[in-house]
């Protein structure tokens, strides 16, 4: 390993910054080593991607608390929910060879199971609707089933039938029109190839997907052989404390079963993006790729921003993966996961060739938050920090004074001082909000906006403010409180 290599592990490893409160605020930098222990975090695996290759990948911590077995490159985790796009992979094959069609009914090519009719209506069901979640299926995700508990067929499963220990997985909104996230839908898709192919599951991904991307410490195989099993991190759901069997098993394979490492994913991304650069493909093919990194829906579109309309941060559900973030260098592709007692990540920037691939032995995503934010400054990703916002200067700052109230009677007033304007709510002291534009001001303390409305005549005539409430790197909700301009 080159010296530069090794030096960007150090800094990476040593500038793990805790996201605070305040929006695009952190904590002092902390070691990786104290991050584990704070989060009772037995073990991590991280893998990067730059200049379109992995330059490295290394394994920290231990596979169970309280053993001396280390982490290492090697090291299985359950991917969770990154089974998804993997198992996209494998339909798009298909969808390129001209077994599959993407926009047929699915009941076309299930036989073991059918997409159940409702009374006299027959839902028609899609690929391409069950891959971007929008089938309107139920079930949006699968809790496992302990070592030694009955398991339960795929299609009993689908049925909600014992042992099955989740609920049916049936539509309940008009399919196509919205996006909900359904784990029920994948589970579908996975008994398509199933009966398609006459295979077992695992021998199919193996053949599709896992084998051409040479993902040799890969595997769908549920639960795991011995061979398979002796190189598994044992699950953490709880304080650091191993899950009784070690992890739980995923039957339903294609939204949860796979196990994996963080450089085997790290080749799914490096594929993809070679491919979109014009590199000779694997098997998927570059008009694949592009297909699968596209909005599914309508309403999911290339805004005047340069960024996409869609799901949260400008994100959109693509077929497998979630993407978007921007048209430019900012533009990215990604997945998370979750299952009892482990979490994963893969993000990556496929017109600059850089991304990486985060797992953890325990359920503390807010882990592969930070470590991700380390390698986005350690390696230049796009769009690390918040865009710092543009203080514009307002002629006439008086026009915004008065008393705000809303419709339950809570009051808000507006000031100005010396050109400056203030919002004072109840009994807390003045705080200072500062104009982006004419009708939207931010505070600098706070994850809180304003934004002003006029009237036909020009007159400000409602105040909205809206507050954001950043506990991770994950921004949450906003919340607005609306109130009318008293005379």
């Amino acid at each position: 390993m080159q010296q530069s290599v090794e030096q960007c592990i150090e800094r990476v490893i040593n500038n793990i910054k805790p996201a605070t409160a305040l929006e695009g605020v952190f904590a002092s930098p902390i070691s990786l080593r104290e991050r584990l222990a704070h989060y009772r975090t037995p073990g991590i695996s991280i893998a990067v991607i730059n200049d379109f290759e992995i330059e490295w990948a290394h394994g920290f911590g231990l596979c169970e608390a309280l053993t001396t077995r280390s982490v290492t490159p090697d090291t299985l985790f359950q991917a969770a929910s990154i089974s998804k796009p993997v198992f996209a992979l494998a339909v798009m094959r298909l969808v390129q060879s001209g077994s599959l069609n993407l926009d047929e009914d699915v009941n076309t090519y299930l036989t073991s199971w059918r997409v159940p009719a409702i009374g006299d209506w027959q839902p028609r069901i899609t690929l391409r609707q069950l891959l971007s979640h929008t089938a309107g299926f139920t079930v949006h995700g699968f809790g496992g089933y302990p070592d030694g508990s009955p398991l339960p067929t795929t299609v009993q499963v689908l049925d909600g039938e014992p042992p099955a220990n989740s609920d049916k997985v049936e539509i309940n909104i008009i399919p196509g029109l919205h996006y909900r996230y359904s784990g029920g839908g994948i589970t579908v898709a996975q008994q398509v190839l199933v009966d398609l192919l006459g295979k077992p599951f695992p021998e199919i991904m193996h053949e599709l997907v896992l084998s051409p991307l040479s993902m040799t410490n890969s595997t769908y195989e549920q639960p795991l052989s011995s061979d398979w099993s002796v190189r598994a991190a044992t699950a953490h759901p709880f304080s650091g404390i191993p899950l009784a069997g070690k992890y739980h098993i995923y039957p339903e394979m294609a939204a949860a079963g796979l196990w994996t490492t963080a450089t085997d994913l790290a080749k799914v991304g490096v594929e993809l993006t070679r491919v979109l650069h014009g590199s000779l493909p694997v098997v998927w093919s570059k008009q694949t790729v592009e297909e699968m990194l596209r909005p599914q829906q309508p309403e999911q579109t290339q805004g005047a921003n340069e960024s996409f309309v869609g799901l949260a941060n400008g994100l959109f559900v693509g077929l497998g993966f979630f993407a978007g973030g921007g048209i430019g260098e900012g533009f990215l592709f990604s997945h998370s996961g979750q299952n009892e007692g482990f979490v994963s990540l893969i993000r990556v920037y496929p017109r600059i060739g850089k991304g990486a691939v985060v797992m953890l032995n325990s359920n503390q995503f807010e882990l592969v938050e930070e470590v991700m934010f380390a390698l986005a400054v350690e390696y230049n990703w796009p769009d690390v920090f918040p865009t710092e916002k543009s203080i514009v200067n307002l002629p006439q700052i008086d026009c915004y004074s008065g008393l705000y109230s809303t419709a339950d009677g809570l009051q808000f007033k507006v000031v100005s001082v010396d050109g400056n304007l203030f919002l004072q709510c109840g009994q807390q002291a003045p705080l200072q909000f500062f104009p982006t534009s004419e009708l939207e001001f931010f505070t600098k303390k706070l994850n809180a906006c304003i934004f002003f409305e006029k009237d036909d005549m020009g007159n400000i005539t409602v105040m909205t403010l809206s507050q954001a409430g950043v506990m991770s790197l994950r921004p949450q909700a906003d919340t607005q409180i609306r109130a009318q301009r008293q005379e």
